[in-house]
């Protein structure tokens, strides 16, 4: 193989790698309902993947397609840690507890931090009683949540998350920094 193989090949694995983080971070505004990015990053993604598969398709030797693939793979693993980096959404998370005074302490740290918090008396399976704490946070803010109930002593309590597409009103946010 000539230097300029070699280069071309790194070249495409690299460009490759980037299409596929613009085309990760594409999804998940789509999925966000966030539009106005989207439009700029089809676009991009467009052009490069015009480029690359004219390069890919009139080369000779799999080594051309080896370097897309993994490029698609590096691009779908980097695209996935900047998600997780951005925790782009909204939660609604429900904490179950089966004490009453561990449910008044952890809506009365979340209303200390300014959440917006419900918490009532719920029935279980068997129509014993629980305790719920409904939150609805960001979902950067998710380990605040987690935090606080470490801090009152509630560990892996049973939580129902769910994303919400959209709230009208009022989120509030957290002061603390999200670990």
């Amino acid at each position: 193989m000539t230097q300029d193989i070699i280069l071309t090949l790194i070249g495409l694995f690299l460009v490759t790698a980037l299409t596929n983080i613009l085309a990760t971070l594409k999804s998940i505004l789509l999925a966000k309902n966030i539009m106005n990015p989207v439009y700029f990053l089809v676009f991009i993604d467009a052009i490069i993947f015009a480029t690359v598969l004219g390069k890919v398709t009139n080369s000779e030797g799999f080594h051309f397609a080896i370097a897309y693939a993994l490029g698609k793979t590096l691009g779908v693993y980097i695209g996935g840690k900047i998600e997780e980096r951005l925790a782009l959404g909204i939660l609604e998370v429900d904490v179950f507890l089966n004490n009453k005074g561990k449910m008044i302490e952890i809506a009365e740290k979340l209303r200390k931090e300014g959440y917006t918090v419900n918490n009532f008396l719920a029935r279980g399976n068997n129509g014993g009683r629980r305790y719920k704490v409904e939150v609805v946070i960001s979902r950067k803010e998710f380990k605040v949540l987690e935090n606080i109930m470490h801090q009152s002593g509630v560990i892996n309590p049973t939580l129902k998350i769910k994303n919400l597409n959209k709230v009208k009103g009022k989120i509030t946010s957290t002061r603390i920094k999200a670990v």
